[in-house]
């Protein structure tokens, strides 16, 4: 056997550099190195162990190094699978050096291994231990596969803004990468707890009911935001019948409770289950459960934030939205509303009717717009409309009225104008239907008699909200069978557009318009001119908020009781 010269580790060389030595067969002793003379290193010595397999692939010799790692399978001369499988390419010639090197495990440890032939036809392999950066490289792909997996998951639990729907696939997806089986909880509603349960395969199922949650171990304590306490700690045996899913196989083996943290307050807890036939939960496995939980309790948080916003507009959008119109008292109203922007819903115009409490009394109806658009000019619209509604009892003297009103917005915090159209209608008797229209710094009303003329009522006066005094004018007129009149915005005279794309609609392109319809019903009057409008419309261009209002007397009488229009004050 040829010896390794004993400077061969001081230089650096170590067992890799001895796999350049030739090494002679060790013959059928199982140790060979004992004939030789202990005080000369061979590669008996080597730290790495070394398998010296046979033309047949049997193992024919092994070190030192490699006796102890075998020392349970000493008598064995079969080599791993790997390491034959391996042998016998090299044998056969058909080993690609390009490829990668051999490798598998011994016992539980990870090796490659290098040939290095011996001069009687024999090869022996060195093994080289890499079962710590086998364990490091498989750390590194956990790691980022769970990076991959906390990505995904934190984007599909923010793709819904629904918080059931988001505590269905919170706890879809916990039972898909973390347990067998999760149930999610959210805070209760009074004395009633949203339970969501999912099941690996199953469908998901959600319920609303009470539950005790000092029964479950680490629950109580994590619905209220306290840290879970590790899943070892946790019997269970213990836990009820309510948090176990319907379909769940096999006792539960394995527990772990975790709070679902939210935005200042805890978003619920999560239940994570295993069945005994599965391993328990490692501490990488918790802390994973932990920053998934983490994620889900900010989406739910989101979600539920986004809820109360949405319930909370959807509130006050309520009470800014125009009122739908329809007969009272014998008189029909039919209304139109178009904002600025087609994404909101509320803007600066407005419309609303008072019925009397009966036929005897006047209806009040306004139509305004305040200056500007959005949100902030739609706050100011709330403001005006609840003045309107407070002065009510003082209606019938619409000077009056603006003159209160104005004052009010002077001495609010709005730098903002209004302009206003204020009519007080009254049907006589089933017979004809008596105005009395007072404009404040607005369009001029306009009458379509049922003959198709069409007249310009010329009340005016200043706007509100601008000048410490108001002045105005009230004209009266009467609508016999079929005539309307007709109350707008500037959003109708002033859509810019046509031909050109630069030119206003305008009022004598309206009163043109309204020429051709005489005796039309106020609903599809109002819906003709709003057509109109959005048709001379440049495509894609900027447009102020349009509002239309018409007052018709009904050609076939009908009763002076109607019903009063949905929304509107009785």
């Amino acid at each position: 056997m040829a010896a390794v010269p004993a400077d061969a580790d001081e230089k650096g060389g170590g067992c890799a550099a001895r796999t350049s030595f030739v090494i002679s067969s060790p013959g059928s002793s199982a140790d060979p190195c004992h004939a030789r003379d202990q005080s000369v290193p061979t590669w008996d010595d080597a730290p790495c162990p070394v398998l010296v397999l046979d033309s047949r692939g049997r193992i024919a010799g092994r070190n030192r190094a490699a006796r102890r790692l075998t020392a349970s399978s000493r008598d064995s001369d079969v080599p791993p699978s790997w390491l034959g499988e391996a042998h016998r390419s090299h044998v056969a010639g058909a080993l690609d050096p390009t490829a990668a090197t051999p490798a598998g495990l011994l016992g539980d440890r990870s090796f490659e291994a290098r040939p290095s032939p011996t001069g009687d036809g024999h090869v022996a392999w060195w093994l080289f231990d890499r079962t710590d950066l086998v364990r490091a490289q498989e750390t590194v792909r956990e790691t980022r596969e769970r990076a991959d997996v906390t990505s995904g998951l934190f984007s599909t639990l923010l793709s819904s803004l629904n918080v059931p729907r988001c505590a269905e696939v919170a706890a879809l997806m916990a039972a898909d990468h973390l347990a067998e089986a999760a149930v999610l909880i959210t805070p209760p509603a009074g004395h009633r707890y949203a339970v969501t349960h999912a099941l690996r395969g199953r469908r998901v199922v959600q319920e609303t009911r009470q539950i005790d949650p000092l029964t479950v171990p680490g629950l109580d304590e994590a619905l209220r935001g306290f840290p879970p306490v590790p899943a070892r700690w946790i019997n269970p045996d213990a836990i009820p019948a309510w948090a176990i899913p319907d379909g769940f196989s096999g006792p539960v083996g394995s527990v772990l409770v975790t709070p679902l943290p939210g935005h200042g307050v805890p978003a619920g807890a999560l239940i994570l289950l295993r069945s005994d036939t599965e391993k328990g939960f490692s501490p990488e496995e918790e802390e994973f459960a932990r920053l998934f939980a983490s994620r889900a309790g900010t989406a739910l948080s989101a979600a539920r934030l986004y809820g109360e916003q949405t319930a909370i507009t959807g509130t006050l959008m309520r009470e800014l939205l125009p009122p739908p119109l329809s007969r009272v008292h014998g008189v029909d109203y039919a209304g139109r509303y178009r904002t600025a922007m087609d994404h909101e819903r509320v803007g600066g115009d407005f419309y609303d009717v008072h019925p009397g409490p009966d036929g005897s009394a006047e209806t009040f109806v306004a139509l305004g717009d305040v200056a500007g658009k959005g949100l902030d000019a739609a706050v100011l619209t709330g403001k005006i409309r609840n003045t309107l509604h407070a002065l009510l009892p003082l209606a019938s003297d619409h000077l009056r009225v603006l003159r209160m009103l104005n004052g009010a917005l002077l001495t609010s915090h709005h730098a903002r104008f209004a302009t206003l159209v204020l009519a007080s209608v009254k049907r006589q008797d089933d017979g004809p239907v008596r105005l009395r229209l007072t404009g404040a710094g607005h369009l001029p009303p306009l009458v379509v008699r049922a003959d198709g003329r069409v007249e310009e009522m010329p009340t005016q006066g200043t706007l509100v909200g601008a000048l410490p005094e108001v002045t105005a004018r009230t004209v009266e007129t009467v609508l016999g069978p079929g005539d309307t009149c007709l109350l707008y915005t500037d959003g109708i005279t002033e859509a810019r557009g046509g031909p050109l794309g630069d030119e206003l609609f305008g009022e004598e392109r309206l009163r043109q318009a309204l020429a051709g319809c005489g005796g039309m019903p106020g609903e599809a009057m109002v819906e003709h001119v709003q057509m109109l409008a959005a048709q001379w419309l440049e495509p894609g261009s900027r447009h102020d908020d349009m509002a239309v209002v018409a007052i018709t007397a009904p050609r076939n009488g009908g009763p002076a009781g109607d019903r009063a229009p949905a929304g509107a004050d009785g």
